[in-house]
C-alpha cells in the first residue's frame, strides 16, 4: 500500500480560465487545501503554486502547475524529482470527457485519452503509471469542438453535477492519501 505524496490539480492559471471545466482540476486541490487549512505559495522551481501539509499522518504536496495545461509535466516533474516522489505516489485530478457531468472515477495508468496534460506529464514522468481521479466534464460531441469546450465554463446545471462529483471524491481523499486505494474506488465508483 503506497501513501500518496504529490496530488496535482490541473488547470490554466489566469482568472480568464478560473471557472473554466479545463480547471476542475484546480477546484479540487482548492477544496482539500481549504479543508486542511493549507495554504498556496508560488515556487518558481516547481513552475506551480504549492501546499504542504500533514494530513492523516502523511507528509502531502499540493501542486497546481501555473505553466499551461500543455505544459503541466515540467511542474510535476520539477516536483517529484526534488523531493524524490515516485509515480506510485503521484495523484493527477483532471477534467475528463469521456465521463458526464456528476461522475468521478479513480484509476491508475492508461493513456492520456488526448488529454495535453496528462500528456506531458506522462512525457515529463517516463510513465502512465501514476494516479488519475478523472472528474467527469461530458464531451461536446464533435472533436473539432473540444478545445474551445473546455476553455469555456459549464452550464450552470452541468456545474451543479461537477460539484456533487467533486463533493463525493472530496470524501474519499483520506483513504486515496493513506493509498487505500481498493476501499477508495469502491466507495467513489458505487452507486
Amino acid at each position: 500500500m503506497t501513501a500518496i505524496r504529490l496530488i496535482v490539480g490541473l488547470g490554466n492559471p489566469g482568472r480568464e480560465y478560473e471557472d473554466t471545466r479545463h480547471n476542475v482540476g484546480f477546484w479540487w486541490v482548492d477544496e482539500l487545501a481549504r479543508h486542511h487549512k493549507l495554504n498556496f505559495n508560488s515556487e518558481a522551481k516547481f513552475h506551480g503554486l504549492t501546499a504542504r501539509g500533514n494530513l492523516h499522518g502523511h507528509e502531502l504536496w499540493l501542486l497546481k502547475p501555473q505553466t499551461f495545461m500543455n505544459v503541466s509535466g515540467r511542474a510535476v516533474g520539477a516536483l517529484a524529482q526534488f523531493y524524490k516522489i515516485t509515480p506510485a505516489e503521484i495523484l493527477v485530478v483532471h477534467d475528463e470527457l469521456d465521463l458526464p457531468p456528476g461522475t468521478a472515477k479513480l484509476k491508475t495508468g492508461g493513456g492520456h485519452g488526448g488529454h495535453n496534460g496528462l500528456k506531458d506529464i506522462i512525457a515529463h514522468l517516463g510513465t502512465k503509471d501514476f494516479w488519475r481521479l478523472r472528474v467527469g466534464i461530458g464531451h461536446p460531441g464533435e472533436r473539432s469542438e473540444v478545445s474551445n469546450y473546455v476553455l469555456n465554463d459549464p452550464r450552470r446545471e452541468e456545474r451543479e453535477l461537477i460539484d456533487t462529483a467533486m463533493d463525493k471524491s472530496q470524501h474519499i481523499a483520506d483513504l486515496i492519501i493513506e493509498g487505500k486505494m481498493e476501499a477508495a474506488m469502491l466507495k467513489l465508483h458505487s452507486n
